[in-house]
């Protein structure tokens, strides 16, 4: 029997909650379509930091580096640890320790949800750079706590960086219905943006079967809101690219729906897995929290495992799940329930 390392860091909050039941979903594929999982817990999380100085330990990327995925549920705590403080002390060192520069997430609607808009048959990839542009980390300040205090952030763009992005989202195209729109801001921003438009068009040459379009992040942000079904596949910037995709998640009716995948192409290292929701302190624990986005997540996360026809089953559980009404809407159901419920369509 296939066994698969996984690393798990449920995280804060209904990091903790969604992990569970994500874990149930996926021990039952595993049992359905003959592999095994064997899963390692790692308590890293706002509470770590409040303990021990630090979101994970000196080590931790060394630990992280022996399994073959991490999935992660939700980091933060703000009253406890500034998010700034938990994004830069795990989130940000995984990805980029282990080069997951492809950070993936697809918004489409569910079976029996609604959302927002009246378009209902979108379904977007949306592709994010992730792990340079603006979240770089470069920069710095001078003369804190003064009336002359320098603030400075300044965001890198490489070309093997911006070229292996927009290549990715190229081949991700061409497996899909062939056409890219690239995200800039480049009227604006003459250095970087101008620099990541010049790519994309030598790259198109490349991809002649791929329809191209250029859009800057104003218009995508209202053609997301009036035509996202004329939208394929969209390839931004680890800035542009973060809040797209929360809009993305907000067409698709909230972000208990909207699920992640952070990927290293060249399988060097594990890649991540986690939904796009936050840890949500408040309703933490109260069997309330939707864990659709984080098992959407976990079948991302079997599919690149290699395990297609199970993560197939996750995802088809899902819909059929939604489709009866169950899920639908935030608090219409308990955690457990729609889990139980998950479960049981993959088996049926």
């Amino acid at each position: 029997m296939k066994t698969h390392k996984l690393a798990l860091i449920p995280g804060d909050g209904i990091g903790v909650d969604v992990t569970d039941a994500t874990m149930q979903v996926l021990d039952a594929a595993a049992n359905l379509f003959g592999f095994a999982l064997a899963c390692e817990t790692f308590p890293w999380s706002c509470e770590y930091y409040l303990k021990h100085g630090a979101m994970m330990p000196e080590d931790g990327i060394e630990t992280l580096r022996a399994f073959d995925a991490i999935y992660l549920g939700a980091v933060g705590w703000p009253a406890s640890v500034p998010d700034a403080v938990s994004l830069h002390g795990l989130l940000l060192p995984i990805r980029k320790a282990f080069n997951l520069y492809a950070n993936i997430r697809p918004h489409r609607l569910l079976p029996g949800v609604e959302g927002p808009l009246k378009a209902q048959g979108f379904d977007i990839l949306c592709i994010r750079e992730n792990t340079e542009g603006e979240y770089s980390g470069a920069g710095g300040r001078v003369h804190q706590g003064q009336d002359n205090e320098v603030a400075v952030e300044t965001s890198v763009f490489t070309r093997r960086g911006v070229e292996r992005i927009l290549r990715f989202a190229f081949e991700q195209a061409r497996a899909r219905r062939r056409h890219l729109t690239s995200v800039t801001k480049s009227n604006a921003q003459k250095y970087s943006m101008v620099f990541w438009d010049e790519i994309t068009r030598e790259l198109a040459r490349e991809y002649p079967d791929v329809t191209v379009a250029h859009m800057h992040i104003d218009a995508m942000a209202a053609k997301m809101v009036m035509a996202p079904d004329e939208l394929d596949v969209v390839v931004a910037s680890n800035l542009f690219g973060d809040i797209l995709t929360d809009l993305g998640a907000a067409i698709q009716g909230g972000l208990g729906f909207a699920a992640s995948a952070n990927i290293g192409p060249d399988r060097t290292g594990p890649s991540m897995f986690e939904p796009v929701h936050g840890s949500a302190p408040d309703i933490a624990g109260k069997d309330i929290a939707s864990p659709i986005a984080a098992i959407w997540s976990g079948a991302m996360m079997l599919e690149h495992l290699g395990e297609s026809d199970a993560a197939a089953a996750v995802l088809k559980a899902i819909e059929t799940t939604t489709a009866k009404g169950i899920g639908i809407r935030p608090g219409s159901h308990s955690t457990g329930e729609i889990t139980a419920t998950i479960v049981a369509e993959l088996g049926d």
